[in-house]
């Protein structure tokens, strides 16, 4: 078991979802990552929340798709900073 965390560098807190290691999960990183600019956002995948304390306060969502979506609108949010 392992959780993918996507954190704005920026704010406190991040967004995570728990999940299996094996090939999908590397798959949906993979396309996470190429959906978002790296400049503002991260994605990482972690062992155990209570583990990663800099990360905190934590999200949990229930879904990929609803995962998704919080990130991209992160990335909506980073890009208007940036103008």
């Amino acid at each position: 078991m392992c959780y993918i965390v996507a954190k704005d560098r920026n704010k406190q807190g991040c967004y995570a979802l728990k999940s299996r290691i094996g090939k999908d999960l590397a798959k949906y990183t993979r396309e996470l990552n190429k959906a978002i600019s790296k400049d503002g956002i991260q994605i990482i995948v972690i062992s155990r929340p209570t583990a990663y304390g800099e990360y905190a306060p934590y999200v949990f969502v229930e879904s990929e798709e609803k995962f998704k979506k919080l990130v991209l609108e992160m990335q909506k949010t980073e890009a208007k900073k940036a103008l």
